[in-house]
């Protein structure tokens, strides 16, 4: 196996979270191509970003048209050679799943991730929570996963940091009234820059845009920061946007999760075999 990489270019895009399937897919395939054409490697997508999060219309999609979405969005990830984080709203036995796809250069999707702390009435209506937290490898890196609420939580990044991960990758669509989502960018709350208690990279991609109805908005503000908690880039309130940055690896030295490890000390066998839970469990296929 070659060497990790010494940098990462990651692409985040922004997007509106109540359009119709044909539209995300249609932007998404642009955005793949963009963020190639940029020189990123790494091309990560809002929560639920090829169904949308509207629930009143995700839900009735079928099955089929979901997995063909995926499939182009795959084969979007082999043309240009590229790795994919897109999200959509999947039906299983009994409820949805809110899931985030981990997609190759090969298009291969190779990694899946349920939202484990589901946020709003539709979505506890509809889905149940996922039961893992992330921990894969792109391009020998050693990643972690969140969707949009699952941020709130620390453990479920500070656990697989613990394990090793470098990079958070953080889908989301922060949506809410009105009064909400500006409460939110004030206080940080639809996303909390993750350095600053980890040093880890954290990459957020956010949503934009109303519901059809007109009674709920989303925030923007997609960002890169850096494992000190400071943004290498940064996106807008209201528009569709990309924005990339260049990762330089070992700036994620992990400090503060280490010093978690060790400190105090009758915390040290816990720490360690939750750790071991979190290995065992990872590349559990979510269903």
């Amino acid at each position: 196996m070659p060497p990790s990489p010494k940098t990462l270019q990651v692409a985040c895009v922004q997007l509106p979270w109540a359009k119709p399937l044909a539209y995300n897919l249609d932007r998404t395939l642009h955005y793949v191509r963009a963020a190639a054409e940029a020189g990123s490697r790494v091309v990560l997508f809002p929560e639920a970003s090829l169904t949308g999060y509207y629930f009143p219309d995700a839900i009735e999609l079928s099955t089929t048209r979901v997995r063909v979405a995926l499939q182009r969005t795959c084969a979007a990830a082999r043309r240009h050679r590229v790795w994919v984080i897109a999200g959509t709203l999947q039906r299983t036995r009994d409820r949805f799943l809110n899931l985030a796809h981990v997609i190759d250069p090969t298009g291969r999707i190779v990694y899946e991730y349920a939202k484990v702390n589901l946020a709003g009435r539709d979505e506890k209506h509809y889905c149940r929570g996922g039961d893992k937290l992330a921990l894969f490898e792109l391009d020998g890196i050693l990643c972690t996963l969140v969707i949009c609420r699952d941020g709130r939580h620390p453990e479920l990044y500070r656990l697989p940091a613990m394990a090793g991960a470098r990079i958070l990758f953080h889908p989301s669509c922060s949506s809410d009234e009105l009064e909400a989502v500006a409460w939110k960018r004030v206080s940080g709350r639809a996303q909390q820059p993750v350095g600053p208690n980890s040093r880890i990279f954290h990459c957020v991609a956010n949503t934009i845009g109303q519901s059809p109805d007109g009674k709920q908005t989303s925030s923007g503000g997609s960002f890169i920061r850096e494992p000190n908690g400071l943004p290498l880039a940064e996106a807008g309130y209201y528009q569709e946007e990309m924005i990339t940055a260049v990762l330089e690896l070992d700036r994620a030295d992990r400090s503060y999760v280490l010093d978690s490890l060790q400190q105090p000390p009758f915390l040290r066998a816990s720490w360690q075999a939750m750790i071991e839970l979190v290995k065992t469990r990872a590349a559990l296929k979510p269903k």
